[in-house]
């Protein structure tokens, strides 16, 4: 019998290096004794509660169950998209825990290898558009000192919590963002119009300028989220055909206080105001910025604007920075706009999260960038804007990214 050979077993091909990324836009889902234990107790009977519903399953009831926000639709990051919809039955247990468990929140990170995240609500980007002022009041206080508390504050290094304001007035918005600085929070999540708007304005009027000099004194960028706005509302009646059109203008809010603040000459005023476009995407803004430059050129003296200093775009380049997570596009108009101002966002636990495949999209979307230009966008962009502290990662003379630091 002649001596058996053994093959060798075939070559596992190298599992290449994990990116460096901060993801500058993800959520919690706020577990259901966030409002109601911290609440005013004159709210507590309308506070945000947690409940099973039995054709949605786990939700949490606005105003007595008047609405639902159902959790299978928020927290459905990694899901198959055909089991992702309002009435598709989804359980507590079934929910990503790290939507409202820091720790295990960290083994989320991990799992899609992210040094860290800017966490932003679920529940409080909804009621941003409640009509109730001094009712969004009492759950933002309520949620910042839950996010404070039993959140970010548990490894704020990697859970960056952003605070929520209700603008009741201006002078109430300088309180409160002194009040979410001395919480540990390090930025604001701003409803896209503010309650008070009656009294002092939209954003662009100079009685907001005390607002905007405190956040840039505190060191705290504000950000616009979408859906925040009342008029980027999926599925709402201002727009036109099938539901699929509304979902293609859930940036529309986020466009529309950027021109605000562009055109309304609040950057010349306050100079070192910072300000974030969240989740709209990016790939857009270089042909916005072309456009807004071509109003000013040629239609400036009709329409009447406020003078401004420089061209919309300049302002845009210094001021404004954008996250987005499924946005290839926004990786290859880098050379269009200032990629500085781009940060990358996984958008975990919600719908339309990267999460748990991002370092995958990440090597496709970022192959033909520099490594300076892809660290920027993944990470550096957002730890500079929101001073965070993480390990040295400097490129190695083979030009791969040293990952000293990064989760495996």
């Amino acid at each position: 019998m002649g001596t058996a050979t053994t093959s060798p077993p075939p070559e596992t091909p190298p599992t290449p290096p994990k990116l460096a990324a901060i993801s500058a836009d993800s959520h919690v889902t706020e577990p259901g004794d966030c409002y109601v234990d911290r609440i005013d107790p004159a709210f507590r009977d309308r506070a945000p509660v947690a409940a099973t519903d039995p054709r949605m399953g786990a939700v949490m009831l606005i105003d007595n169950g008047r609405n639902r926000i159902p959790y299978g639709m928020i927290a459905a990051a990694g899901r198959p998209p055909e089991t992702v919809g309002p009435f598709e039955f989804t359980g507590w247990e079934q929910l990503h825990q790290g939507g409202w468990d820091p720790v295990a929140r960290l083994a989320e990170q991990d799992r899609d290898g992210v040094l860290a995240e800017v966490i932003y609500p679920s529940v409080g980007m909804l009621l941003c558009n409640h009509p109730d002022a001094d009712y969004k009041k009492a759950c933002f206080d309520a949620y910042n000192l839950w996010l404070a508390e039993e959140f970010a504050g548990h490894a704020p290094d990697r859970l960056i919590g952003m605070g929520q304001t209700a603008l009741r007035s201006v002078a109430e918005g300088v309180e409160d963002l002194a009040r979410m600085k001395a919480l540990g929070l390090r930025g604001v999540m701003m409803p896209g119009h503010p309650a008070c708007a009656q009294e002092a304005g939209d954003y662009d009027d100079p009685r907001w300028d005390p607002l905007w000099r405190a956040a840039a004194e505190l060191g705290m960028p504000v950000a616009f989220h979408i859906l925040t706005s009342g008029n980027d509302q999926i599925g709402s009646p201002q727009y036109r055909g099938p539901k699929m059109n509304s979902f293609l203008g859930i940036m529309r809010g986020c466009q529309d206080v950027i021109g605000t603040l562009v055109f309304g000459g609040v950057f010349d005023r306050v100079p070192e105001l910072k300000v974030v476009c969240v989740e709209a995407d990016a790939g857009w803004m270089p042909h916005w910025m072309y456009r807004a430059d071509h109003a000013v050129r040629y239609h400036g003296n009709w329409l009447g604007d406020r003078d401004l200093s420089r061209l919309p775009s300049e302002y845009v380049r210094d001021h404004v920075h954008l996250t987005f997570q499924d946005d290839a596009v926004a990786f290859r108009v880098t050379d269009l706009m200032d990629h500085r101002r781009l940060m990358w966002a996984n958008d975990h636990p919600h719908s339309d999260s990267t999460f748990p495949h991002s370092q995958q999209v990440l090597a496709e979307h970022t192959a033909h960038l520099s490594d300076d230009v892809r660290d920027a966008i993944l990470w550096r962009n957002c730890a500079e804007l929101y001073g965070l502290s993480l390990p040295d990662l400097p490129a190695s003379p083979a030009g791969t990214p040293d990952r000293k630091g990064v989760p495996a």
